[in-house]
């Protein structure tokens, strides 16, 4: 994928990974256009437009259309944007739950509804969806965030393979446990207390782009999480059996209310 000269909307670009896009998108060559639902919020970095968008709206198809009104140039959109809430299912809002549905993958679906259309018109396009190893692994706590990133992943497959007779590109990254804002310190004790490893979101940055470069369909992060995904896949029991194990100490976390 060719990146200078592309214009880019980034979404998520208020903190973690999406924050961690913008200058290797811009040193690529790439034009770089932040939304939010509150702009406001946003770092502001020479060269970077920024828009309003709520992806857990109503009208978000309705802002969509102002947006590219504004912004007619978009050729590429990278979604990094999610909510994220560790706690037991019978413990969840309803607004919990919606949020996380609303930002992960119906904000998504909408996008790529919006966009390809546009990009089908112009001969070129690219959409790029930020997942997670929790779309490919169910983890106890994460009930409505692996729903979420379970539909994103199958999502963006489906959707590759509808547009798989275009020039559009459909992206898939899925990083492990990443270092940002989006988990409260007690998440981060939690990693530690199971061992698991966690990334800076500067490295997820460069994997992504990379991806992006090669034009790869889809790109999983991190070792062993890559070999549990495939072993989920073909056993998952031998991965039930693992959490089993895990489950005391995880329990333990999620009565803390985080």
């Amino acid at each position: 994928m060719k990146l200078r000269d592309r214009t880019f909307l980034l979404l998520g670009a208020s903190g973690g990974i999406g924050q961690a896009l913008v200058k290797p998108l811009q040193a690529a060559g790439a034009r770089v256009i932040t939304a939010s639902r509150q702009p406001e919020n946003l770092s502001h970095q020479a060269g970077v437009a920024t828009a309003h968008l709520d992806l857990a709206a109503e009208d978000l198809d309705q802002q969509l259309i102002r947006l590219s009104e504004s912004y007619p140039d978009i050729d590429g959109v990278i979604h990094c944007a999610g909510q994220n809430r560790f706690a037991a299912l019978e413990d969840m809002t309803v607004s919990q739950i919606d949020a996380q549905l609303d930002v992960n993958l119906r904000s998504a679906m909408l996008l790529a509804r919006h966009f390809v259309p546009r990009f089908r018109k112009g001969g070129t396009g690219a959409l790029v969806f930020v997942g997670s190893t929790f779309g490919s692994i169910g983890f106890p706590g994460y009930t409505g965030y692996c729903a979420s990133k379970f539909g994103l992943r199958g999502f963006s497959e489906a959707l590759r393979r509808e547009l798989a007779d275009t020039p559009l590109q459909v992206v898939y990254v899925a990083p492990r446990a990443t270092q940002t804002a989006m988990n409260p310190t007690e998440v981060e004790e939690l990693n530690r207390a199971l061992g698991n490893k966690m990334d800076a979101p500067e490295q997820v940055a460069n994997h992504i782009l990379a991806a992006m470069q090669k034009d790869e369909r889809r790109r999983f992060l991190g070792w062993p999480e890559k070999a549990f995904v495939v072993i989920n896949g073909l056993f998952p029991k031998i991965v039930d059996k693992a959490m089993l194990k895990q489950l005391p100490v995880i329990h333990r976390f999620l009565k803390g209310g985080v």
